[in-house]
């Protein structure tokens, strides 16, 4: 009897180390586990292309270069402007001077009719629808004459050449003559009316 009793607790005691042993394997094969889809999860983010967070340095040279990108650009952008500025007030003028070829041709002309003609009158009438067609052109590009006789006396639209006595009370202040007109370019003043001014 005392045979059985001393192998109990041997039984007990391999029992024991046999589930020690279990737990230990079955711990270790959960931690394999762990690791190996640790490293699949990795593998995949990279599969994806997800790239690490930058470092600062990376982010200033990207920021730099994007930096001197855009001066470049900005650079190009003025250049080409001041190119294209330089060459529309070259012929700029062109457009106008075109359209004045036509009464330049019929002064050319009443000056050839002129050495001609025997009488005035046609002469006078020739000279006169030149001068019309002339006006219109002009009218047409937005110039148009600032009236100046016998209206008040304006700083902004009129130059005083001399004042005179005026002929009448009404005249006083008023401008009498006028020397050389004035004219608007779209309601802009390009040249003043030079007069005489009644005091």
């Amino acid at each position: 009897m005392t045979k059985k009793t001393k192998e109990k607790p041997e039984e007990k005691k391999n029992t024991k180390t046999k589930s020690n042993q279990d737990k230990n394997q079955e711990e270790k094969v959960q931690a394999e586990q762990e690791v190996a889809t640790e490293e699949k999860e990795v593998k995949e983010e990279k599969s994806e292309g997800k790239k690490p967070e930058k470092t600062e340095q990376e982010i200033i040279a990207e920021l730099n270069d994007k930096y001197l990108r855009l001066a470049a650009e900005y650079d190009n952008y003025r250049k080409r402007t001041l190119k294209e500025k330089m060459e529309l007030t070259k012929t700029a003028g062109a457009d106008i001077l075109v359209n004045i070829l036509p009464v330049m041709d019929d002064f050319e002309r009443a000056l050839g009719s002129m050495q001609q003609a025997k009488e005035v009158e046609p002469v006078k009438e020739g000279v006169l629808l030149i001068f019309n067609k002339f006006k219109e052109f002009l009218k047409q590009r937005g110039v148009k004459e600032i009236e100046a006789k016998e209206k008040d006396f304006d700083t902004d639209l009129h130059e005083a050449i001399t004042k005179i006595p005026a002929p009448t009370e009404e005249l006083k202040g008023k401008v009498v003559d006028v020397i050389e007109k004035g004219y608007f370019l779209n309601d802009k003043v390009i040249r003043f009316s030079k007069v005489v001014v009644g005091e």
